[in-house]
């Protein structure tokens, strides 16, 4: 007697990306794609009607993102298994996709390489990333991590605003703007505010 199929739900917001995913999973016995979603809240939705054993999520999606979907899933199925699915090597996405409860973490380009060893991994109860990931994790592991209100100020100067304007914005003076940009610069190791927005945006710490 064959052992029973992982069931996967597959959530992605590219039809050409489930399509390809869907592929790869039907080549395989030990496999059944039982669901599929276009959105984070579809994902919910099909979580709670198929419960399946792993859920592959993209991140980035409209409506509701990959991980605001997989903190939903998580808080109400505590035991489901994410497969976390980006094209982000970010190393502060990572780690918020990791606190949120993802078992795996694949990006996109090495899909083909490793979704289905990931897939038999996170099933047998393991953790599964990326070496990508894995290197971006230990890359900055020692790093300082900017705080809230570092990260307010790298928001707005990735938006083009000058410390004036930031300091409006937030209703904080000038020079405490100023303190922020420096640390800023300082903790990511950036020569300047547009490299310092570039690395954000590189690393996850902020979106556009």
């Amino acid at each position: 007697m064959d052992a029973k199929p992982i069931r996967i739900l597959l959530v992605d917001d590219h039809p050409v990306v489930r399509k390809g995913i869907t592929a790869l999973i039907g080549d395989h016995s030990d496999m059944a794609l039982v669901g599929e979603a276009a959105n984070g809240r579809e994902a919910i939705q099909q979580f709670r009607t198929h419960r399946p054993d792993i859920t592959i999520m993209d991140l980035q999606m409209p409506e509701m993102s990959g991980l605001d979907a997989l903190v939903a899933i998580r808080n109400e199925f505590p035991e489901a298994k994410v497969i976390v699915l980006t094209t982000y090597t970010g190393d502060v996405q990572i780690l918020r996709a990791l606190k949120a409860g993802a078992h795996g973490y694949i990006l996109k380009n090495s899909l083909h390489k490793e979704l289905l060893d990931t897939i038999r991994a996170v099933h047998a109860g393991k953790k599964a990333f990326s070496p990508e990931a894995s290197y971006e994790l230990a890359q900055h592991s020692m790093d300082d991590a900017l705080t809230p209100g570092e990260i307010s100020v790298l928001r707005l100067i990735a938006a083009g605003n000058a410390n004036k304007q930031i300091a409006d914005q937030l209703s904080i003076s000038e020079e405490t703007v100023k303190g922020r940009v420096k640390n800023i610069l300082s903790k990511l190791g950036a020569n300047d505010r547009t490299h310092a927005a570039m690395i954000g945006l590189k690393r996850g710490i902020i979106e556009l």
